[in-house]
């Protein structure tokens, strides 16, 4: 267990916008960052961080809290995971007590995985520096290709010794359970009991996901068995899903983020030999095909990518399968093809960083040049072939999202191959309706959802006084929350606010709990603000929490230093926003009571109860007129 104080320590060092930029760029909004969503697929940025409250707020998927609850939500974490990865991060030391053994039987399987997986690493790291096997076969080889013990130690290269049960046995004897050793995909387990090591004889490539903790491992043979494969990968886990993972990311991030484009190479030592070569913006799919998730990944860093790949057939089929999803995913995208015989590895062993760099510069192509190049020979006397070959370019231009930068390749691509820019756009249209009219025979196909008639789904949609009076709450919790400590009538907003609604019954469970709170913490003379919430609350009070003390929107300063237009600031009124809002609450909770009293006289069965609620309703009716007319606000009579 981490102590109180280690967790005060964390949220004293730690910075929202720090934290959460190793993840994704945040761009300046103001006195605020923005960004694409990294929970959802989307187009324009609604993903709000707020440095002065310490707290983020994503519009389009609704989580929201402090820079521990997003590295939760976004790497899947533990609360004490989370505390670890942070404490690590802004080099704190960990003070623990010792764990009851409830707490310890509750660590989740992924805490395990995560254990288990570093344990492995460092097993592996030990044997390629300290093992005479792993010293003379493993450490030579990397020395081999050229890596450094900096590059080796960067990327926790490491190797597996040439036998069945070698990891197995070490983890059993430091207490890990053959389960989690099974789930790991570090040993196999075969039917018929037998089990042994998945990784033996051959260096390892371990990969990390953007928190750089462990989460798989690629292996590479060095003898020539042929009923071996060259490479080996960890299984998909709970950790670990490949289409998820670009190797290299985690290494590679800052530097993506600083020059504001990726490379995208294909394996392992690629991306180790670009990054000793001074090249550190480079990551790889890792031998399999590209996937849009992996193209969401890069698009949290930068919108810029530079494909590289070998200049052999092999490279351009990959390089062109590779372009189209690239740009299908919004992403801006240039090639570069390598000479013929030479791969990223081998090529940045020939060149100083300043040839790299320069080479590169010199050599990548945008997509269209690329293409073009690429069937000019072929279609230069052939007309069929050229008709082909513009489909194709055109085919690439119709999955960009962007219109504008449709239009803009084909007026490129009119202009190279002197084609009329009105026959492109009539092709380009007919592939957009062809895949339109799929589209909407897909949606046609699905069957139909029944509508959902839970109470919750009523709840939530229904547009009568009760939602009316939840959005009085929401509004009373939002002041609670941004001015609880400010003046209202010579006493704090608290005071006065929990006074005038003493008696009030929330009808949203979520807001009442947040009021209670409030409530039982001022009778104890205790201060209370919204840190007291996102370290406390509930998943569901941290999203409304972070949800109430984030806005989307802000007056720009030029309203009064460029036009000297001025706007007060809603804290400067906060005793009449604070008396507006106990009004308007009073005015739809009785609204709601004359609801109810209305379906009672609906179904009086006696005279003397239709007179009792037709009183009740007279009185209602009084007082929402009443409230009505100091509001200013016109009611029917």
């Amino acid at each position: 267990m981490i102590t109180r104080e280690t967790i005060d320590d964390i949220k004293n060092r730690m910075d929202i916008v720090d934290v959460i930029s190793d993840f994704i760029t945040l761009k300046r909004s103001g006195q605020n960052y923005k960004a694409l969503s990294p929970f959802n697929n989307e187009k324009t940025p609604s993903f709000y961080v707020v440095p002065a409250k310490g707290i983020f707020k994503d519009f389009s998927s609704g989580k929201g809290g402090d820079a521990i609850t997003f590295v939760m939500e976004h790497e899947g974490m533990s609360y004490t995971e989370a505390l670890r990865y942070l404490a690590k991060k802004y080099g704190i030391e960990l003070k623990e007590t010792v764990a009851a053994q409830e707490e310890l039987e509750a660590l989740s399987a992924r805490d395990s995985l995560y254990i288990v997986m570093n344990f492995a690493k460092e097993h592996f790291k030990g044997l390629l520096k300290e093992h005479e096997e792993g010293k003379s076969i493993g450490l030579s080889y990397f020395h081999e290709r050229g890596f450094n013990d900096r590059t080796i130690e960067k990327f926790e290269l490491g190797y597996a010794l040439n036998e069945w049960h070698n990891l197995e046995e070490t983890a059993l004897a430091k207490g890990y359970s053959a389960e989690v050793l099974e789930k790991s995909g570090l040993v196999i387990f075969k039917e018929d009991q037998k089990h042994y090591d998945r990784f033996r004889g051959r260096v390892i490539f371990p990969v990390h996901n953007l928190a750089g903790k462990i989460i798989a491992f690629g292996a590479r043979i060095l003898t020539k068995e042929k009923d071996q494969p060259k490479y080996i990968n960890s299984p998909e886990t709970e950790i670990y899903h490949k289409s998820n993972v670009l190797y290299g990311m985690y290494q590679a991030k800052n530097a993506i983020r600083k020059e504001d484009f990726c490379f995208l190479v294909e394996g392992y030592t690629d991306v180790i030999s670009m990054h000793q070569a001074g090249i550190e913006n480079a990551v790889a799919s890792s031998g399999t095909a590209l996937t849009e998730e992996q193209i969401k990944l890069i698009r949290r860093f930068t919108e810029n990518i530079t494909v590289l790949f070998d200049g052999d057939a092999a490279g351009i089929k990959a390089a062109l399968r590779g372009i189209d999803l690239v740009l299908k995913g919004g992403l801006n995208v240039r090639v570069l093809l390598l000479p013929d015989g030479d791969d990223p590895d081998s090529f940045s062993k020939k060149r100083s960083s300043t040839e790299l760099k320069t080479y590169f510069q010199e050599n990548t192509k945008d997509f269209i040049s690329f293409k073009i190049d690429l069937y000019a020979a072929d279609a230069s006397r052939d007309p069929i072939k050229k008709a082909e070959a513009i489909r194709e370019i055109i085919t690439s231009i119709s999955v960009i999202p962007d219109p504008i930068k449709r239009s803009v390749y084909i007026q490129e691509t009119s202009s190279l191959l002197k084609i009329q820019e009105s026959v492109l756009l009539t092709e380009l249209n007919k592939i957009l309706i062809g895949e339109r009219k799929k589209q909407q025979e897909k949606v046609k196909d699905e069957p139909e959802v029944a509508p959902d008639f839970s109470e919750e789904f009523q709840e939530n949609t229904k547009l009568d006084t009760g939602g009316m009076v939840q959005m009085q709450e929401r509004e009373t919790i939002r002041l609670l929350l941004n001015y609880a400590e400010s003046a209202v009538e010579e006493q704090k907003l608290i005071h006065y606010l929990l006074h005038e609604m003493d008696e009030v019954v929330f009808t949203n469970p979520v807001f009442g709990e947040i009021f209670q709170t409030f409530k039982t913490l001022s009778n104890e003379g205790k201060a209370v603000d919204e840190f007291y919430f996102l370290e406390n609350g509930s998943t569901e009070v941290k999203k409304i929490v972070a949800d109430l003390m984030t806005s989307r929107y802000h007056t720009s300063p030029h309203w009064s230093e460029k036009y000297h237009i001025f706007f007060p600031h809603e804290k400067e009124v906060i005793g009449d926003v604070a008396y507006s809002n106990v009004l308007r609450f009073k005015f739809r909770a009785v609204q709601k009571l004359m609801e109810d009293n209305l379906q009672k006289i609906k179904l009086a069965t006696s005279d003397a109860d239709l007179d009792k609620f037709l009183t009740i309703h007279e009185q209602l009716k009084n007082a929402e007129r009443e409230i009505a007319e100091t509001l200013g606000i016109v009611i029917a009579k």
